[in-house]
């Protein structure tokens, strides 16, 4: 169940429209609630966004905004914002569907539109759920979300089925207002609402965060005797602490460093799974004929399984934070900030 918001409201004049009439209506009640009878679908969306983000709001707030209720709200003294008050409050004007759909887009990542939302979905997340769609469908939504996104949800998808949307993309007409509601309507039903219900952020991740908040001593303590209990968790912290593609933080000498550490064989299986930027990163800091090697050790090895690139990128890891360790490179932190330093 979602909290409710915990930002306090004492000055009318950071308050927007929307979030203005989230708190009359609330003042209201649902007694009144024939109120919202009088506004449009797209209103409804936008104070209601409003009101499930309220958080607490003071009286005098209250007094300034409703001065005819005061007597009422003197009982209270302040009245709360939160998405089961949202909730009942919409059910008294709209059906069950339309509320349970509404509330779960505000429960869901946040934007104003769907596309918005997609946007701050997690790459991987939305890719998941795309390789199961039809090519042009695919098309069409990677059209309208913004660029960097895109290029990073193509790079999760199967790469066959990459550029066949790639290839729809390229051929692509002006899409039809009616195909596009559909299709948001379809992300919005079978994604955004499935998404809002089930997503739970893993505990390794939220360990990951805390370890890397630790400073050199306390991390090496815990992940030690973490170690001694359960190897495998220890390991998948260390791992999400600093990620393959945040070796394109190392400055030239750490790649150098890390090349004559690293086993060629691991490096052109993890490197089937990284970025372009990333690959060239490391041949552009090879010799032209070891950057040549490389590049036809991976091309013959085909197809690989996405589990066996993920152990290699992994183990490559964990040698750079060994090398880290020693004084040897330096790697920059990925999750806290441009300044921190993972050690």
């Amino acid at each position: 169940m979602a909290k409710a918001p915990s930002k306090n409201i004492v000055d009318t004049s950071r308050l927007t429209g929307a979030e203005k009439c989230a708190v009359i209506l609330l003042a209201l009640g649902e007694e009144h609630a024939a109120v919202w009878k009088a506004l449009d679908e797209d209103e409804i969306k936008e104070i209601s966004q409003a009101m499930a983000g309220l958080g607490n709001v003071t009286a005098s707030v209250v007094e300034q905004l409703l001065m005819e209720f005061v007597a009422g709200m003197a009982n209270t003294g302040a009245i709360m914002g939160s998405f089961e008050q949202t909730q009942r409050l919409l059910a008294t004007i709209m059906p069950e569907h339309k509320v349970e759909s509404l509330m779960e887009e505000i429960r869901g990542p946040a934007g104003r539109t769907m596309w918005d939302k997609l946007g701050n979905v997690n790459e991987a997340v939305l890719a998941n759920y795309l390789k199961n769609e039809y090519p042009q469908t695919v098309a069409v939504v990677l059209s309208k979300i913004k660029p960097d996104h895109a290029s990073r949800v193509l790079s999760s998808l199967p790469e066959d089925f990459a550029l066949e949307c790639v290839m729809r993309m390229l051929r692509m007409e002006p899409v039809q207002r009616d195909i596009l509601d559909k299709i948001e309507q379809t992300l919005r039903i079978e994604f955004m609402s499935n998404l809002a219900r089930t997503t739970k952020r893993d505990s390794h991740e939220m360990m990951a965060d805390i370890f890397n908040a630790f400073d050199r001593q306390t991390e090496a303590r815990f992940i030690t005797a973490l170690e001694e209990r359960n190897r495998e968790a220890a390991e998948r912290i260390r791992a999400l602490m600093f990620v393959f593609e945040d070796l394109s933080k190392l400055d030239p000498g750490g790649v150098q460093t890390l090349l004559r550490t690293v086993e060629k064989d691991r490096l052109a299986l993890s490197l089937k799974g990284a970025s372009d930027t990333l690959r060239e990163m490391f041949f552009s800091n090879m010799s032209e004929r070891a950057s040549k090697i490389m590049r036809e050790d991976m091309e013959s090895m085909g197809p690989v399984r996405l589990k066996d690139v993920d152990q290699a990128q992994m183990a490559i890891v964990q040698v750079a934070k060994d090398l880290a360790n020693k004084g040897e490179i330096m790697l920059a932190g990925s999750g806290n900030g441009d300044d921190e330093l993972i050690y």
